[in-house]
């Protein structure tokens, strides 16, 4: 796949809409949280050629932890409607259906077997990376490419293993690592983040934040509000339970490091604002999706 300059990350939650990666040259569409019927009529929306991202199902969360955070929220424990692999099966057999031209994977990697599936259907496989030791066991399964996202990425940290605290290394330090084809992400928000990053490494990079107050972008009105504020960014727990990046609220403050209880946290936290972003948000642009690009393009 030979990949533009500058890519449209998937935002899974609401911000990454078909609109949006229509818009771009290439964007992937997020499906790791939406239903099965979303995912089918966001894949049937999609103008070829552009991306899917799956979330790798994740272990079943600790009945202990789940309680124990209930009662530190003052909550019930809630009846989830979602599996603990957000539907995953029926997703992957959409995206073979689909076959768009890439499929990646965040929070772990496909199985051989299924790059088998994805290389049947002509779509390449990729992973989200985090660390040397991800990035050697992505190569041994045989993905297609890589995207490398380094530690100043907005929202989750992609790190496969939920417990872990994310490796610290620079995006540069983790590009090292990397053979192959590579898509660098990670605290990349400007035409001056773009040209830093590609000077170094002749390689193509993708942008989530810079794209959240895009005209095509699903960001709530609220959230707009919050990420045009003065409001810091925090990198906590309190947001899901996993490493992300948002901005900063009472409740985060308040909670950082609840443990990992998809998807039993997000019903008892939500009626606290979940803006989810990177850093240097004065950097944003609100405009249609395509001058974004332009202007992230050196």
């Amino acid at each position: 796949m030979d990949f533009p300059r500058v890519i449209a990350a998937p935002m899974a939650g609401g911000p990454s809409t078909p609109a949006l990666v229509n818009a771009v040259s290439f964007g992937f569409i997020p499906l790791g949280t939406c239903t099965v019927a979303q995912a089918r009529e966001w894949l049937a929306a999609c103008t070829p050629p552009f991306g899917a991202n799956l979330f790798v199902p994740q272990p079943e969360p600790l009945l202990a932890d789940v309680h124990a955070t209930a009662t530190h929220l003052n909550q019930p424990i809630p009846e989830v409607t979602s599996d603990y692999a957000t539907e995953y099966a029926e997703k992957f057999a959409l995206v073979l259906e689909a076959a768009p031209a890439v499929v990646s994977s965040t929070f772990g990697c496909f199985s051989e077997e299924e790059i088998a599936q994805l290389h049947a259907v002509g779509s390449e496989a990729w992973a989200t990376v985090t660390s040397p030791e991800e990035i050697s066991e992505a190569k041994r399964r045989g993905v297609d490419g890589m995207i490398v996202q380094g530690p100043l990425a907005g929202g989750h940290r992609g790190t496969w293993n939920q417990h872990d605290d994310p490796d610290q290394r620079t995006l540069e330090e983790l590009l090292v690592f990397a053979t192959g084809p590579v898509i660098a992400a990670g605290g990349i928000r400007s035409a001056e983040d773009v040209a830093r990053v590609q000077d170094t490494f002749d390689v193509p990079v993708a942008c989530g934040t810079a794209f959240l107050l895009a005209d095509e972008a699903g960001t709530s009105a609220r959230n707009r509000e919050l990420l045009q504020s003065d409001a810091p960014a925090v990198t906590s727990r309190a947001f899901s339970g996993r490493w992300a990046s948002g901005v900063e609220t009472e409740f985060t403050r308040a909670n950082p490091n609840l443990p990992p209880t998809y998807p039993y946290l997000r019903p008892m936290t939500s009626g606290n604002d979940y803006c989810l972003v990177g850093a240097d948000r004065g950097k944003l642009m609100a405009a249609p999706a395509r001058e974004i690009e332009q202007a992230l393009t050196p």
